[in-house]
């Protein structure tokens, strides 16, 4: 199969942006993702797709926690930052709320903390279940990802 045409197609799936974060030593790493998804009510579950190779897919492991922040529309240089693209200017007005003693991004649509629950193969990502131990949600718009693109609702209705 062709990888292209393969990230192409599934480019075709309209998804939230989301923000991992993990404690690292007297701070926080995020990696931005979009394959993010809720998996259980009882209890409650949500589960994050990391690379293997991605510096956060060791440190949810070492952690045994994570959080996950929903981003709203005006933060798409939040995004780029932790897609890998880091802005200093972005950095220097990063805010974290700590609760449970994991990082959320303060200011965010939404705020999930989560202790590891499990984890599985997905070949070269791990699938991470986070059990939802404190979860919070502000006014605003999602931050939206399609074909490749960010997006807004308004662009989409």
């Amino acid at each position: 199969m062709d990888a292209k045409a393969f990230r192409q197609v599934m480019g075709l799936f309209g998804t939230g942006v989301t923000v991992v974060t993990v404690p690292d030593g007297d701070g926080a790493h995020g990696m931005t993702a979009n394959s993010f998804t809720s998996v259980s009510l009882d209890p409650p579950l949500i589960l994050v797709s990391v690379d293997r190779r991605a510096r956060t897919h060791e440190l949810i492991r070492e952690a045994g926690r994570f959080g996950v922040s929903i981003l709203r529309e005006e933060q798409e240089g939040v995004s780029r930052h932790f897609a890998g693209k880091p802005d200093p200017a972005v950095a220097v007005d990063l805010e974290y709320e700590w609760p449970e003693d994991i990082p959320v991004l303060a200011g965010s649509l939404a705020q999930i903390a989560c202790r590891l629950w499990a984890e599985y193969d997905g070949g070269d990502h791990t699938l991470y279940v986070g059990e939802v131990l404190h979860l919070s949600a502000n006014e605003g718009r999602p931050l939206l990802f399609f074909q490749g693109r960010y997006r807004r609702l308004g662009e989409i209705l």
